[in-house]
């Protein structure tokens, strides 16, 4: 099976970018308009995030986000049988903040929310990451074939993918040696109340902590990851420093300037951003005070 599918994948990937984007048009279409794929979250979530703007103006959004979604599935497919000339043409940024950090000998934790396109600033990353090896954890895909698949192309530029189940036992063999990982930190604890309770858009929401707290433990350099659309099928990777010395910190400190950097971000390009990822899913209980972290508004009563 993971022949016939990798083949036709394959097939798919050699058509020129103008049809690609014409079928991706297409997936847009049916998404939005046909199925409505999750559209009451997102349309919820839009109006978390910006109850400022009108209807007319989060519709906008939503269906910005919605092609955007659609270009992304449809790259990741293309990029099988992408030249590296092309994808340099299509995906790049300024990797010597990172490299500087390696140089000197620093362990570095990339947080990063899950913007578009995640696939390709992964691959920019592993391709230009060369005095440090680079890591990534994920959540495999169910089927075996499509894993196997997506591990091929996620790997091409030599980057090392991590189950997620196993991470907490590989962890330990991980940091022996140096690294760079890369995390998706806007993920939901799946327990509410072990994380972070801050505001998020004016609502309180829950961050996972294990990236500060990994990040201290191990006293690595922190380094938030944007990725931006600076046109249809192209993408600019920004790194951004906060802190050299994460054992400098003190608990909070990473989330919340997580949660500013996450938020500037989304506001400049507010389409640019998985709004099918329902941030506000878990309510605030006062039971939670003690995990409060956002220290420019009280925990709600």
């Amino acid at each position: 099976m993971y022949y016939i599918i990798y083949g036709s994948l394959y097939l798919f990937s050699l058509l020129p970018f103008f049809i690609i984007y014409h079928i991706s048009d297409g997936v847009y279409f049916l998404m939005y308009y046909v199925f409505g794929y999750r559209k009451k979250v997102v349309m919820a979530n839009l109006q978390i995030a910006f109850p400022e703007k009108t209807l007319k103006e989060r519709k906008k959004i939503a269906k910005r986000f919605y092609h955007n979604l659609a270009d992304t599935f449809m790259e990741i497919i293309k990029f099988i049988s992408m030249s590296e000339r092309t994808f340099a043409k299509r995906c790049h940024g300024n990797f010597e903040l990172l490299n500087e950090l390696g140089k000197k000998g620093k362990n570095i934790q990339l947080h990063s929310g899950h913007q578009f396109n995640w696939e390709y600033a992964s691959l920019i990353l592993s391709k230009n990451i060369t005095t440090i090896p680079y890591y990534a954890v994920y959540i495999p895909i169910k089927n075996k074939s499509m894993e196997k698949i997506f591990l091929k192309i996620r790997q091409r530029y030599g980057a090392r993918f991590i189950d997620a189940t196993a991470f907490k036992t590989k962890k330990d063999e991980l940091f022996r040696e140096k690294y760079t990982l890369a995390l998706a930190a806007d993920q939901n604890p799946g327990n509410p109340a072990t994380g972070y309770w801050q505001n998020y858009f004016n609502r309180p929401a829950p961050f996972i902590t294990g990236p500060e707290k990994g990040a201290i433990k191990n006293d690595t350099a922190v380094v938030f990851l944007r990725s931006r659309i600076t046109r249809r099928g192209q993408y600019e990777c920004v790194s951004t420093l906060f802190t050299e010395h994460a054992a400098s910190t003190s608990p909070g400190d990473i989330t919340r300037g997580f949660r500013d950097f996450l938020e500037k971000v989304i506001r400049e390009e507010p389409d640019n951003y998985l709004w099918t990822h329902r941030r506000w899913k878990w309510d605030y209980k006062p039971a939670f005070i003690d995990n409060w972290i956002d220290l420019s508004a009280k925990a709600p009563d």
